[in-house]
C-alpha cells in the first residue's frame, strides 16, 4: 500500500528532527565507509514505481551518513553558518506552502513577508531605506543582477537603449576589480560578458585590501567592484577613502559583501565606514544569518535601475516594479526571504549583533592560542576569518591532513601569496568556546607530533 502524503511528511519530519539531534556528535566529514555506501544510489531507473517511504528511507541511510556537517559546530570551512531552529522552522512551512512567491497575484502572503523582510535587512545592515532588495539564490546570481543593473543604467546615461540594442556596438563599460576578488565575482562578470583580459585590476596592499594611492582612473562609464570581507584574510576595502572619490568620477560602486556586510550589524561595524555610499551590494544569509542555503540578496539604491535590468512581465503576468521576479534573475522562484524574515524578526538588532561578535571574539581567541604555540597568524584578524601556516609549506600541508585525518574538526586549506596556508571561517551558532577551544588543541597536536 503506498504510503500517505500525511504519513511520508511525518516520517520525513522524524528523520529530520533524529539527523538534527546528533549534529554536535556528526563527524564534520564523512568517513570513508559513507561515502562507499553512496554506491547504493546509483541503480538502472525503475520500470515501475514503489512506494515512496522506502525512497525516503534509502534516502535517509545511504544520504545522512555522507552529509557534510556544515551545521554542526565542529565546522569551520568556508563561512557557513548553521541554519538557525526558527528559520529552518520557517523554510519547512513555506515548503509547505508550495508557493510561486513572483508577486503578490501568485502568493500575497509571501510577498508581503519578504517586503517586511527587505525592510529589515535595510535597517539592520544601515543601508539606504530606499534601496530595492531582491531575495537570490546566490551571491553569485545576485552579483549578476546588480551588475546587470549597472550596466544597463550606465549605457542609458549616454543614451544607449540596452533592451533593444544590446552590446554590439555599445560605448564600452569599464569594470575595475580587486586583485584578490572572489571568484564568483569573475564568475558573474564573465556570465555578462565582460572578457577577463579587459578587467582592470585595482592593485592590494599586504592585508588584501584595495590600495587608494593606486586606484586606477575612475569615470562615468566605469564600474568599480570592492568587497567587504575578503575570503581569506577577512578584511575590508577602506570605503570611507574610496567611495568619495568614485562617487564624485560618477562611477557605479558595487560592494561584494557576501559575508562580511554583516560586519556592520556588530562592534565591527568601523570597518564598514563609508559602504553605504555605494550603489549596490549583494550579501548571503546563509553565511553569517545563519539561515538555509538559496537565501541570498541584491540590494541596489536605484531600485528602479535593478526592476528595469530584471523585468519580466508579460501579458498574461504583470506586477509591481518592486515584485519579487521584477527583482531577481528567477520569475517562478520559491519565498526564499521568508526565512531570512524569520531569522531577522526573532534575533532582532541585539541578536544580530551578538553572533557576529561572539563569532569574531572566537576568532580572536584561536588566533591568540595557536600563536602563542608557534603557528604564524597570516591575517590581523579582523572579523571571523583565522589565516595560518606552520614554518615550512611541508608542514602546512601535513599538519592540516593531521588534524582532518582524526575526524573531530573540518576546515579548509587555501593559498596566500602563493604559499599553502590553512583557512578557519567561525559562524555557526552551533559553535561554542568549547568547539573553539577542541580546534586549537586539534592542531597544536598535529604540529607537536
Amino acid at each position: 500500500m503506498t504510503t500517505s502524503e500525511q504519513d511520508l511528511m511525518a516520517d520525513a519530519e522524524r528523520r529530520a528532527a533524529d539527523y538534527l539531534a546528533g549534529a554536535a556528535e556528526r563527524r564534520p566529514f564523512p568517513d570513508d565507509a559513507a561515502l562507499a555506501a553512496l554506491a547504493g544510489f546509483d541503480t538502472a531507473l525503475p520500470e515501475h514505481g514503489g512506494d515512496p517511504a522506502e525512497t525516503l528511507d534509502l534516502l535517509d541511510r545511504l544520504g545522512s551518513a555522507a552529509t557534510v556537517a556544515s551545521n554542526g559546530p565542529r565546522y569551520f570551512g568556508f563561512v557557513i553558518g548553521a541554519s538557525l531552529p526558527v528559520a529552518a522552522a520557517a523554510d519547512r512551512l513555506v515548503l509547505a506552502w508550495d508557493q510561486n512567491a513572483s508577486s503578490h497575484d501568485s502568493s500575497p502572503a509571501s510577498a508581503a513577508i519578504e517586503k517586511i523582510a527587505a525592510k529589515y535587512v535595510l535597517d539592520v545592515l544601515d543601508l539606504p531605506r530606499e534601496s530595492a532588495v531582491g531575495f537570490g539564490t546566490s551571491a553569485t546570481a545576485c552579483t549578476i543582477a546588480a551588475l546587470s543593473a549597472a550596466r544597463r543604467a550606465m549605457l542609458a546615461r549616454v543614451g544607449w537603449d540596452f533592451d533593444r540594442d544590446g552590446l554590439i556596438g555599445a560605448p564600452e563599460i569599464r569594470v575595475v576589480v580587486s586583485r584578490l576578488s572572489h571568484i564568483t565575482v569573475y564568475k558573474a562578470l564573465r556570465l555578462l560578458g565582460f572578457g577577463t583580459a579587459r578587467l582592470i585590476v585595482a592593485e592590494t596592499d599586504d592585508y588584501g585590501r584595495v590600495d587608494p594611492a593606486r586606484l586606477p582612473a575612475l569615470d562615468d562609464r566605469t564600474i568599480l567592484i570592492l568587497q567587504a570581507g575578503e575570503v581569506n584574510t577577512g578584511e575590508f576595502d577602506p570605503f570611507a577613502e574610496i567611495l568619495p572619490i568614485a562617487r564624485a568620477a560618477g562611477a557605479w560602486v558595487h560592494v561584494d559583501g557576501a559575508f562580511g556586510l554583516w560586519a556592520r550589524a556588530s562592534s565591527r561595524r568601523a570597518l564598514t565606514d563609508g559602504i553605504d555610499l555605494a550603489d549596490s551590494w549583494t550579501t548571503d544569509g546563509h553565511k553569517w544569518l545563519n539561515t538555509p542555503y538559496d537565501g541570498a540578496m541584491t540590494i541596489c539604491r536605484d531600485g528602479a535601475a535593478l526592476a528595469a535590468a530584471m523585468n519580466s512581465d508579460a501579458a498574461y503576468f504583470t506586477a509591481a516594479p518592486d515584485a519579487q521576479k521584477n527583482l531577481t534573475l528567477e520569475f517562478s522562484r520559491r519565498p526564499r526571504g521568508v526565512a531570512i524574515w524569520a531569522a531577522l524578526r526573532t534575533l532582532g538588532r541585539q541578536g544580530v549583533t551578538e553572533l557576529v561578535d561572539r563569532h569574531c571574539d572566537y576568532a580572536r581567541h584561536l588566533a591568540t592560542r595557536l600563536e602563542q604555540t608557534g603557528f604564524e597568524v597570516l591575517n590581523r584578524v579582523v572579523i571571523n576569518q583565522v589565516l595560518i601556516r606552520c614554518g615550512s609549506d611541508e608542514e602546512t600541508l601535513r599538519v592540516r591532513a593531521a588534524v582532518l585525518a582524526r575526524g573531530q574538526v573540518w576546515f579548509s586549506p587555501t593559498t596566500w601569496q602563493g604559499r599553502p596556508a590553512m583557512r578557519i571561517s567561525i559562524s555557526s551558532w552551533r559553535t561554542s568556546r568549547a568547539e573553539i577551544d577542541l580546534l586549537a588543541d586539534e592542531l597544536i597536536l598535529a604540529a607537536n607530533s
